[in-house]
């Protein structure tokens, strides 16, 4: 996996006036934390972090962050997005080792054409869109990929059935599915569908429409998570 350097600032003021101002400057305020260190209050440059995200490794990249007191090698734990430009605000960087076990969210990826899927009139239900994998960072993969051309009409690809590469594992349920090839929806059972859809959304309560947050995977086993070190409403 490729790796990718960027320049970390530190020493920001916390507090959500000082984070728009830094954002305005083309910064995003930023959190490094991991194996036994305090968290540090960082900025980066938002263009660099948005081009290290949209390498071919995506939000699994393996950072190496440039601070004031040496390197560190990190990845992005944690996103926090605006709700309507969808542009990250916030990140945590955790501090990692090459030869320790992290977890991450890999996404699935779908390739093929399931052709006498469709022949039948058929769909395929994608019902897990990413797997939690475990492995050392250097082996998380970009994505998994899943070959959905020899479906037919009840047929299922579930966790079991992945060939994961090697050093790479997964506590989920091998019997978890994660697409299923189903038969077209009649009229009646679509209507039913629509009308069980209709009466869950009336019992459901409104998210909170400031907060947007992307996890991309989880601590190791002797990391605590740091969380949003700004609790000021950045």
């Amino acid at each position: 996996m490729a790796e990718i350097t960027l320049v970390a600032d530190t020493g920001r003021v916390s507090g959500s006036s000082a984070s728009r101002r830094l954002r305005a400057a083309g910064k995003i305020p930023a959190v490094v934390y991991g194996h036994g260190t305090d968290p540090i209050a960082v900025s980066v440059d938002a263009r660099e972090l948005r081009n290290a995200l949209n390498t071919e490794a995506g939000v699994n990249a393996l950072l190496t962050l440039k601070l004031a007191d040496g390197d560190h090698l990190t990845m992005a734990r944690m996103l926090q997005r605006h709700p309507v430009r969808h542009t990250v605000t916030h990140v945590d960087f955790q501090i990692v080792r090459r030869d320790e076990i992290i977890s991450a969210e890999v996404p699935f990826h779908l390739v093929g054409e399931a052709k006498e899927l469709a022949n039948q009139d058929g769909v395929v239900d994608q019902q897990m869109f990413s797997l939690t994998v475990n492995a050392t960072p250097g082996k998380v993969p970009q994505n998994i990929e899943i070959d959905i051309t020899s479906l037919a009409i009840g047929d299922a690809i579930r966790v079991g059935d992945l060939k994961l590469p090697a050093g790479v594992t997964t506590d989920t349920d091998a019997d978890d599915p994660i697409v299923v090839a189903q038969g077209a929806m009649s009229v009646e059972d679509l209507e039913a569908a629509e009308a069980e859809a209709v009466e869950l959304g009336e019992g459901a309560t409104d998210a909170d429409p400031e907060a947007s947050t992307e996890e991309s995977g989880e601590a190791g086993e002797n990391d605590g998570a740091a969380g949003s070190a700004d609790t000021s409403g950045e």
